[in-house]
């Protein structure tokens, strides 16, 4: 644990490492809270690195009660500067851009668009929390695709490649949170009749950002019948051709006919037609004579 900096020797003051272990929200995160929507200011050191005093991290802990109750974040910093409307006597909170924001998601997954859709990502991790950015933008943005995608051309296309893409990113973010995780094992694995991985990976994003550590199962399959993308039919049609491999062995040299010698007797001839050399001198004596 980071202790915090004594500032003008009463102000406790905290690196952002340790308002982000203390908040659970990320570097990142924070950053982007300052720098875009100007919901915290931190103060700086000489060398530029930021401190957060007591009341930043109250004002961050503000945010998250928010942005829980599915505030977007644009809409945060007004509700921050009006202290006097009690949370329990605020308006229920105004959608604001979610529905814009699943719009844009849904129609870059439509369009096949992976630029699109890894900026999506990226924003929407980098301003909110897991959990609101899952309950609010990526859950109800799947169920209106699952909802279109049917029979028509390239609505599968659309599922494997909105499923890739999350396989991914996320499995990038699963493999360095179980680094860190501190929690028990979670092993995640989808049912028979589930046609793809979608939401497991979106529960596994949630699971990692609770500090479990998630242990993947492949996608099991029906009796009979292979999991998609498992590439098991292929294997087993590979199988079931295959036959018992053989040894090559070459066939021997065809056998030379015997050649009769000047007195009759067959003599055996050599690869190449010739006699051994004993047995041509021999004939020669023979002819000879």
């Amino acid at each position: 644990m980071t202790e915090p900096t004594q500032h003008g020797g009463e102000t406790p003051l905290y690196p952002i490492r340790e308002v982000s272990r203390l908040t659970g929200v990320n570097s990142v995160t924070l950053r982007a809270w300052e720098r875009r929507y100007g919901l915290i200011k931190p103060r700086r050191t000489p060398k530029g690195h930021r401190l957060y005093a007591r009341e930043d991290i109250e004002r961050v802990e503000q945010i998250l009660q928010w942005l829980n109750r599915g505030v977007p974040v644009s809409q945060v910093r007004e509700l921050l500067d009006r202290p006097d409307i009690a949370e329990a006597e605020s308006p229920p909170p105004d959608p604001g851009d979610w529905p814009a924001q699943r719009s844009r998601l849904v129609g870059a997954v439509e369009a096949l668009d992976l630029a699109r859709l890894d900026t999506l990502y990226a924003e929407s991790l980098a301003l909110y929390p897991v959990t609101t950015c899952v309950v609010e933008l990526w859950a109800p943005a799947l169920r209106d695709l699952e909802e279109r995608w049917g029979e028509r051309l390239g609505d599968e296309l659309q599922r494997r490649t909105l499923e890739s893409f999350l396989r991914t990113r996320i499995g990038m973010r699963l493999y360095h949170g179980n680094a860190r995780a501190t929690g028990p094992t979670l092993l995640a694995m989808p049912l028979p009749d589930d046609p793809g991985t979608l939401w497991l990976l979106l529960a596994a994003l949630v699971a990692s950002d609770r500090g479990l550590a998630r242990a993947a199962a492949r996608h099991r399959a029906a009796a009979g019948r292979a999991a998609p993308g498992s590439g098991a039919p292929e294997r087993q049609r590979r199988a079931a051709g295959r036959q018992p491999r053989r040894t090559h062995r070459p066939d021997p040299p065809p056998a030379a006919a015997p050649v009769r010698t000047a007195r009759g007797a067959p003599g055996a001839v050599r690869p190449g037609g010739t006699h051994p050399p004993g047995r041509a001198r021999r004939q020669r004596r023979g002819g000879a004579g």
